[in-house]
């Protein structure tokens, strides 16, 4: 039996580029509080991790209130009348209870060329059951000397829950969830005194 918390968010504003006046996200804006109890599955030797939790709660939060108002991140939006006038600010959580299963594995591929797999899986039991969060990361880590260290990587995430916006004419268009990509290129230097 094992049970997990995981928290994560990020520290600095994200834009829509190449606006920059208004943020998409911020510090807390969204922040995801992942609690859970299950099973898990470890070999050391091999570098493997598997976790399986039938019982996990997500809790989304959006603490900026312009972002909450908008129904970001998957939250209840701000109720307006049909004057455009404010009655109820937008939510600044949302909590859900569904399925986590994760993976990780760390392996040295090839001589000194380390592949480092993560792999997160979330669904709600109540709010469309079998809609798959997917948080995937994979990263190589290259020892190129003593020296020199470079690492690529690429992370994929989707969540249902959240729904991209576009701008059409100046008017700004709310449309289905997507596929998210970050890509990573690190070069560093080591020494060690």
């Amino acid at each position: 039996h094992s049970a997990k918390l995981n928290f994560n968010t990020q520290f600095t504003s994200g834009y829509a580029y190449p606006n920059t006046d208004l943020a998409i996200s911020k510090a807390f804006a969204p922040a995801y509080l992942f609690l859970g109890v299950g099973a898990e599955y470890s070999n050391k030797e091999q570098k493997l991790n598997a976790y399986f939790s039938p019982l996990t709660q997500k809790t989304t939060l959006v603490l900026d209130q312009r972002l909450a108002d908008q129904g970001a991140f998957g939250v209840d939006k701000a109720v307006y009348d049909e004057a455009g006038n404010l009655i109820t600010h937008g939510k600044r959580s949302r909590t859900e209870v569904g399925i986590l299963v994760t993976n990780q594995w760390k392996s040295e591929i090839y001589k000194n060329i380390f592949l480092d797999h993560r792999l997160s899986l979330y669904t709600d039991y109540i709010n469309r059951f079998g809609n798959i969060d997917v948080d995937w990361q994979l990263q190589l880590d290259l020892v190129v000397n003593e020296y020199v260290k470079a690492n690529i990587g690429t992370n994929l995430v989707y969540d249902d829950d959240i729904k991209s916006k576009k701008e059409i004419d100046g008017v700004q268009v709310t449309q289905g969830p997507k596929i998210q990509f970050k890509q990573l290129l690190g070069i560093g230097l080591s020494y060690t005194f």
